[in-house]
């Protein structure tokens, strides 16, 4: 089994997680402004992903932006992967193909732990993604 496999309750049943929906991750952080260059980069791709309407495009055209932002404000001391196999384990089916992963490492060869976020840019399904 793989990623794309799991279904939210499979991940659920299988690593006995609890899904707090009401709490505020970020009820303590303060907004802050994108930078120019990202605005016009949206500005200008946004509208054409939206118009394809294909995953490849809303994560070439918007998701790819948005994370060169973070490594930009992180000083480059994050690595980004895009369509990286990342096999954690395979016998859990912790394994496959993500559309992107940050890890707090600045080594780009390879990722390496601590894994910061894995972002899955689901062809208009959230809920498909999470899992």
């Amino acid at each position: 089994m793989a990623y794309i496999d799991f279904t939210l309750s499979k991940f659920k049943k299988d690593f006995h997680i609890h899904i707090n929906e009401e709490m505020d991750l970020f009820a303590n952080i303060e907004p802050i402004q994108i930078s120019e260059q990202l605005k016009n980069s949206l500005e200008e791709t946004t509208e054409l992903a939206l118009a394809i309407n294909t995953e490849k495009a809303r994560s070439e055209m918007i998701i790819t932006p948005i994370l060169l932002e973070v490594r930009r404000r992180a000083n480059s001391q994050i690595s980004l992967f895009s369509g990286s196999d990342f096999n954690v384990d395979v016998e859990k089916g912790l394994n496959g193909y993500c559309d992107f992963v940050i890890s707090r490492s600045q080594e780009q060869l390879t990722i390496n732990a601590p894994v910061m976020i894995i972002v899955e840019a689901k062809n208009e399904n959230i809920k498909g993604g999470l899992g």
